[in-house]
Order: C-alpha cells, then sequence, then structure tokens
C-alpha cells in the first residue's frame, strides 16, 4: 500500500525536535533498508551493563542529520558556500553513513561475514537506493567515499571531529546515563569553520575540543571498553565461532535463514549481489538473539553453556593487568576447568582467554587544525600549549584474561 509522506518532523530525547527537511529524505527513511535500524542496537550488548542502552542506529542515523542540518547552517553563516545540491548530499551521506551495520553493530562486525566492514555495504546499499531513487543519491556517494573535490564535506561525515562522534558520544551518555559523555555538540558545531576546504575549529573553541576529546577517552573506558561488554561480547562472538565449527563437521544447527546463508557461506564484497544485499538487509538483532534461545537448547555442552550465560546474564570474570597473563597462568585456569566440566583443551578456550584493549583519544596521523583570528593553521596538539592536549596522543593499553566465575 502507498503512504503519503507526511511526516516532517520527529521528537528525540536528546535534541528536542528534527524537521525532515524534504520529501526526498524522508522517503529514504521510509525504505525498508532504513527502517531495519530500528532493529539494530547501537550499543551492542552494553544493555548488559547499563540497562537503559537500548537506543538504535536508527535513532543514531536521525540525530546526525539533525546536527548536519545545524553544521550547515552555521558554516553559511560564516560565508562558507555550500549549493543546495551539496547541503542535500551531505544530509543524505550522514543519514545512510551507518545503513550497513549489521546486528548488534561493532560487536558483530566480523562474525557473520569476515573481512567486509560496515561502511563497505553501507556503500552497497547507498547505490541500490541509488538506483531506486533515480540517480539522486550519486553526489551524496562520491562524498561518502571521499572522491569529492571539497574535502571538508567527507570530514564532517567522517573525521576526529565529525557529526558523527558528536552525536553518538551525547546519545550514549544519555541512555547510558554516563554523564562523562555529555559533550556540547552545539558549541563545537558553532565553532567549526572551513580554510582551504578544509574543516577546522576556530581559536575560540580549541577547550571545547579537548573538553571533546577527554569525554570520549572516558567514554571509552567507562562504557565502551567496560570489561564486562568487553566479556559479554567476546562470548557472543564466540558463539559464531562455535557453530561455525560445528557446521564444518557436520553437526546440525538450528539458525534462522537467512543468517543461516551467511553463516554456510564464504561471502566476499564481490559476492554482494542484488540477492545477497536483500538477505543481509533481513538481518537483525533477532536474527541473534534467535539464535542464542535455540543454542541454548543445543546438545553442544560448549554453545549450550555460551548461550545461556549470555541470555542469563551469567558471564565470565574478568581483570584488568597491566601486564598480558602468562601462558602457564592462564593453562592453570584451563586445566581447572577441564577438571570440572570434563573439556579438552580446545573446548575451554571458549571460557578461558585473554586479550587486550586499547584507547587512544586523538590520532595525530588525522589532525583537527584550529583556525587562529590571524588566518594561520595549526595543528590541534601544537595550538594547546597545556600538557593535557599532549597526554591526549598517548595510546594506553590493558590486559586482560576471562575466566568462569566457579573458579573463584
Amino acid at each position: 500500500m502507498n503512504q503519503q509522506n507526511k511526516l516532517k518532523i520527529l521528537n528525540d530525547p536528546i535534541y528536542g525536535f528534527i524537521t525532515i527537511p524534504n520529501e526526498d529524505l524522508f522517503s529514504i527513511i521510509e525504505h525498508p533498508f532504513f527502517q531495519r535500524l530500528r532493529r539494530i542496537t547501537q550499543m551492542g550488548l552494553s544493555y548488559l551493563v547499563y540497562p537503559g542502552a537500548h537506543h538504535t542506529r536508527f535513532h543514531h542515523a536521525l540525530g546526525c542529520l539533525h546536527l548536519m542540518q545545524k553544521a550547515v547552517q552555521v558554516l553559511r553563516s560564516k560565508n562558507v558556500e555550500i549549493s543546495i545540491d551539496e547541503e542535500d548530499a551531505l544530509y543524505k551521506a550522514i543519514l545512510l553513513h551507518d545503513i550497513g551495520h549489521g546486528p548488534f553493530s561493532h560487536a558483530m562486525e566480523h562474525s557473520i561475514i569476515n573481512d567486509v566492514s560496515h561502511e563497505d555495504i553501507s556503500i552497497l546499499f547507498m547505490e541500490s537506493l541509488n538506483k531506486e531513487f533515480n540517480g539522486s543519491l550519486t553526489l551524496a556517494i562520491k562524498i561518502f567515499k571521499g572522491e569529492y573535490h571539497r574535502p571538508f564535506m567527507m570530514q564532517l561525515i567522517s573525521s576526529q571531529l565529525d557529526m558523527d562522534r558528536l552525536d553518538y558520544l551525547k546519545r550514549d551518555s544519555f541512555y547510558t546515563g554516563v554523564a562523562e559523555g555529555n559533550i556540547n555538540s552545539q558549541r563545537l558545531i558553532a565553532m567549526l569553520n572551513v580554510k582551504n576546504d578544509e574543516l577546522v575549529v576556530e581559536q575560540k573553541g580549541i577547550y571545547s575540543v579537548e573538553h571533546f576529546l577527554s569525554s570520549r577517552r572516558l567514554m571509552y573506558w567507562q562504557v565502551y571498553l567496560h570489561k564486562t561488554g568487553i566479556g559479554a561480547e567476546h562470548l557472543l562472538q564466540s558463539v559464531f565461532v562455535r557453530i561455525k565449527e560445528l557446521l564444518i563437521a557436520d553437526v546440525k544447527v538450528e539458525l534462522p535463514k537467512d543468517l543461516a546463508f551467511f553463516l554456510t557461506n564464504h561471502i566476499t564484497i564481490k559476492d554482494f549481489n542484488k540477492e545477497t544485499l536483500t538477505r543481509f538487509a533481513r538481518l537483525d538483532d533477532t536474527d541473534l538473539i534467535t539464535t542464542l534461545k535455540l543454542g541454548a537448547q543445543h546438545d553442544d555442552f560448549v554453545l549450550k553453556e555460551m548461550c545461556q550465560m549470555i541470555l542469563n546474564r551469567q558471564l565470565l570474570k574478568i581483570k584488568f593487568l597491566k601486564e598480558p597473563i602468562s601462558d602457564k597462568k592462564l593453562q592453570k585456569k584451563k586445566n581447572k576447568l577441564k577438571s570440572v566440566y570434563d573439556l579438552s583443551d580446545h573446548e575451554a578456550q571458549y571460557f578461558v582467554f585473554s586479550g587486550a584493549v586499547h584507547n587512544l583519544a586523538y590520532a595525530k596521523a588525522k589532525p583537527i587544525k584550529i583556525l587562529f583570528k590571524n588566518g594561520k593553521l595549526v595543528e590541534l596538539i601544537k595550538a594547546g600549549e597545556e600538557a593535557s592536549f599532549k597526554a591526549l596522543t598517548k595510546q594506553v593499553t590493558k590486559y586482560y584474561y576471562c575466566y568462569p566465575k566457579i573458579q573463584d
């Protein structure tokens, strides 16, 4: 059934009213490819740590669209030329920048489809939509790929200070209740400018940028790299490693149809024809939850146990260390588990493992440039003389190991 485009304003808990500026954008939002984002959790399994973190990629995409509108208004007020076509392309590109995410977002980035990033799939979705919408996304795709001759437009979508980060930090802070991530996105956007077709920040906004980067660093430690979340996501990934292992051994595993297609076939970016993309577009978080519920009833002990652990939040114990745990200590943990449950060393490694996480607040390879009043451009770290700026460039690594709580 056809439906007239009437809705032009949406209510958002972060920004209040979000306006959909034209019929084309609303039609894209109405498309099944985009509506699927309502069923893709923004933060994977973080809701096991922060119960409120059930917001979706749909929320995030609309928030990014809103911030892009604000950015265009600010830049035009500073005599930056942005044509109507460029404006429309920016809105479409930011709206669709995450459309290629699979179930549970980053948590399952390479577990369902190996070696194909969500950015690659986003482009495939955009190209498919471009055919449906008579080539109206051509410029948006060009900007998204970084092929447009005005680099600042790509930087608004993907850089160290883009609309994506400005929305997800504020949004994730709101839904988790972690106040440290509550950045002033409006202030940061108000400080943006363009010099030589490059996105820059005016000198008076330098400390707002420092606060933004510090907030992002804290959000990584407190939320994105929370030890319980790391353990839960590793378990989820391990569920799919085990499923593939069982399938190779001709052990029957009951799976949702479209998910089974991707787990039983080696899909590369070249294999993404129209049918494959349509199959992927039918995947969402419910497929994974269904898989966990079915797996929790499987005869295989390893699969059954991992699925139950996630569903019932009976997760592994995880400890952070300054140095990697020794192989000897890790094997000791495995041996204890093997003796209790009569597992092989291979089976035990699903429950006892180690790893490392890294946190870098500011990457100098993709610098944020500060525009001084005299017109001079200076890289952020050189512009900020305080030691706190240089501290943002230091990568911090934490090592961890996981094991069942029964071994405490």
